[in-house]
């Protein structure tokens, strides 16, 4: 039997989607925290700009877990949870709330899984764009 590894998300590789992501947000005059998790939803990485909200950073933090634990862009969840939704009634008992709001972005390498990206402090747009930005960098 034949098995595929596929490199997990370093620090190095967090450091740089920080950094993408930072520099995305600072080109769009937007102070951002930033987020990254390993495949394991531990934290690789960190940043609050010193001008962001400070929730931001828990926000960031929550984005990410969300994205991870349900392999997809929060952006594309933000109508699941809506009355009706498939997620509406989704438990948030889990070890860290979920939230529903873009701008959390699963990290994948060669079409697996390994981390995911949070930023917090922009409009959900915005922070959507910059966590995209900053994945895209990385491939």
């Amino acid at each position: 039997m034949t098995t595929t590894t596929v490199a997990p998300l370093t620090t190095q590789d967090a450091e740089l989607l920080i950094a993408e992501a930072g520099r995305a947000a600072e080109v769009a005059g937007v102070t951002v925290s930033v987020t990254v998790l390993d495949a394991g939803g531990h934290l690789l990485a960190f940043r609050r700009d010193d001008h962001a909200v400070l929730i931001s950073g828990e926000t960031s933090t929550r984005k990410a877990y969300t994205a991870l634990q349900l392999n997809t862009p929060t952006a594309d969840l933000v109508d699941a949870v809506q009355p009706g939704g498939p997620f509406h009634t989704l438990p948030t008992a889990l070890d860290r709330p979920l939230l529903f709001i873009a701008g959390g972005v699963p990290v994948r390498r060669d079409g697996r899984l390994i981390g995911a990206i949070g930023v917090g402090g922009g409009a959900p747009d915005q922070d959507h764009g910059f966590a995209s930005a900053a994945v895209a960098a990385l491939a």
